[in-house]
């Protein structure tokens, strides 16, 4: 980027949501500046679960195809308690071109993301963040810090990052998609609303001896839960929830306003937990340990910004939300989100549209989430929902991998009635 650089839209962070949100500017024509404060795309094959609805907003821009030749489709979620299988969703019966949940290595994803990107003329500009962010004469002043590896020491060389030069940048827009610990967000002085304590999980990627069925298992476990995403036929990503009282000794203690990764040990041990989590939590899981890959601690907050944005600076995806991991919904929120903005923006830049459209987006949005969060409304059990079902309607909400229409569609399938904040969640896709 060229010093005092000016654009039509600055984005911030180049994870899924970033990138897509750049990719459909770019796509409407809109002068587009992509930043983030990494040096490339996800460097492991982190498992991402993409929606119905988000595989139809790919498609829109030619990437479903590749996408779904290179994951692994699931069609049915499946819920457990012990050994017994209590219940399940077909997304086969969404009226939908995708009917099914894509699993596919996030790195993939990014991969497509950014060629695509390339193909528009937009460079992903790496090792590169956000230091401020200011309003001044109707537009955002950004400072942008270029970060560089630098060697120190003779003998064993130890690199670290360090500003190599700041360079300032002036955009009609800047939309946050940088990640839960925002820099967008914090410079705006947008505070988020909290929805429940956070919640602990140990995440691992395995590779099995059997093969695996393609569908999603939700494990009910006391108050915890758990979830099983195949992606190969013989490969697999599990996500045990803990509880604040039972996390291992060795979880690390986070500040509850960051998100966090903590790898663990060695092979030997992760297969020994992995061992014992299976035993007590998914008996029924047959399929043996080939090896145990890597693993990480994560802790998830409940939370939503109190507002998505304010004059010119927007919020989408982990900047302006979070949720369990479980259905993998505040990424494919994300991706809803950064279409929407998009394309309000480009009816602002293009069309003269009010500016009141990014307030329609901020309330539209932020409503939705407090539907997902419990924060306003749930899923609602009738005399003909089951009673296992009925007694944990709550937790169901945030472990189905759908949003709007087709989250009430799955839901409706266990007997639970749900309706979506906002026209946009409940209109007919497309």
């Amino acid at each position: 980027m060229r010093r005092d650089d000016r654009t039509e839209v600055l984005v911030v962070g180049a994870g899924p949501v970033g990138m897509f949100t750049a990719l459909r500017l770019a796509e409407s024509g809109i002068a587009v500046r992509l930043i983030d404060q990494e040096s490339r795309t996800a460097g492991r094959s982190y498992a991402c679960a993409l929606h119905p609805r988000t595989l139809q907003l790919l498609d829109e821009a030619g990437l479903a195809r590749e996408a779904v030749q290179r994951g692994q489709r699931i069609e049915t979620v499946a819920f457990y308690e012990g050994a017994r299988r209590c219940a399940e969703v077909k997304l086969s019966g969404l009226p939908l071109e995708f009917p099914f949940v894509l699993v596919l290595a996030q790195s993939i994803l990014e991969d497509l993301l950014e060629k695509r990107l390339q193909g528009c003329g937009v460079k992903v500009h790496w090792n590169h963040r956000l230091a401020d962010l200011g309003m001044r004469d109707g537009a955002a002043a950004a400072s942008i810090e270029e970060m560089a590896l630098t060697g120190k020491g003779y003998i064993v060389p130890d690199f670290e990052l360090e500003v190599k030069r700041t360079v300032s940048a002036c955009a009609d827009f800047v939309v946050g998609t940088d990640g839960q610990n925002s820099v967008v967000r914090q410079r705006l002085g947008i505070a988020c609303e909290e929805a429940g304590e956070p919640e602990l999980f140990t995440v691992y990627e395995l590779e099995t001896e059997a093969a695996l069925p393609p569908e999603m298992r939700i494990v009910m476990h006391g108050q915890t839960v758990s979830v099983l995403w195949p992606f190969a036929e013989k490969k697999c990503r599990w996500s045990f929830q803990w509880t604040q009282a039972d996390a291992p000794a060795d979880f690390p203690q986070k500040d509850r306003n960051r998100f966090t990764i903590a790898e663990s040990p060695g092979e030997k041990d992760r297969r020994h937990q992995l061992q014992q989590l299976l035993a007590a939590r998914a008996p029924w899981f047959q399929a043996g340990i080939k090896e145990a890959g890597w693993s990480a601690e994560i802790q998830f907050a409940h939370r939503v910004a109190g507002q998505f944005g304010r004059e010119r600076a927007w919020l989408a995806g982990d900047a302006a939300h979070q949720t369990s991991p479980v259905g993998m919904q505040s990424m494919n929120m994300g991706m809803r989100e950064g279409a929407d903005l998009a394309a309000k923006l480009r009816r602002i830049l293009r069309e003269k549209a009010p500016p009141e459209l990014l307030e329609a987006y901020d309330l539209e949005h932020r409503a939705e989430w407090k539907q997902l969060l419990g924060l306003k409304g749930g899923p609602k059990a009738s005399a003909a929902t089951g009673a296992w079902v009925g007694e944990r309607s709550g937790r169901v909400l945030g472990c189905l991998p759908a949003t709007g229409r087709e989250l009430s569609l799955l839901l409706r399938q266990l007997g639970l009635e749900f309706e979506c904040a906002g026209p946009r969640a409940v209109s007919a896709p497309g």
